[in-house]
């Protein structure tokens, strides 16, 4: 199965007073999600699900990628802060597909992505990895990683 794990884009509110979990993207990060949304549109990205994090950051995150995309997105509280292989198994369950995009928070996508290539990277925000994975083996390979300066430089093109 390939995993799509998109972090999701800024979210940085220097005189945020609010909670944590209220953080909206920014305009800057709505604009760059924009971007990269485009981009995967762009490389022909077939996906039978979008999962996100019901936090706001996340959830405009996914659903502008849903909207380049023509999905529908689906809210999963598993992507919540502590998300790791063991919530990963629950949450393909519950969403079976071949080709399915998680959009989530750092550090638990890094970790959930070393955990199953063994590779050694920070998913920076608006980033993107694919891993071909095997979840009944709990492993997978690294097919690739894109910042989202990646999508940037291709809309500029």
């Amino acid at each position: 199965m390939y995993l799509y794990f998109l972090r999701h884009g800024e979210a940085d509110w220097p005189n945020w007073n609010k909670p944590d979990d209220a953080r909206p993207l920014t305009d800057r990060g709505k604009k760059e999600m924009r971007k990269v949304a485009a981009f995967l549109k762009q490389l022909g990205l077939r996906l039978d699900q979008i999962i996100t994090s019901p936090l706001p950051r996340a959830e405009q995150t996914a659903r502008i990628a849903a909207e380049a995309l023509g999905l529908k997105v689906h809210e999963e509280d598993l992507l919540l802060s502590g998300f790791s292989t063991k919530e990963l198994k629950r949450l393909i369950k519950k969403y079976p597909g071949e080709s399915v995009m998680l959009v989530g928070h750092e550090p638990d996508f890094t970790d959930v992505v070393s955990a199953l290539t063994g590779a050694r990277l920070k998913l920076s925000k608006g980033g993107l990895a694919l891993v071909d994975a095997d979840i009944g083996e709990g492993c997978g390979r690294l097919l690739w990683l894109f910042p989202p300066k990646i999508a940037k430089a291709a809309a500029r093109d």
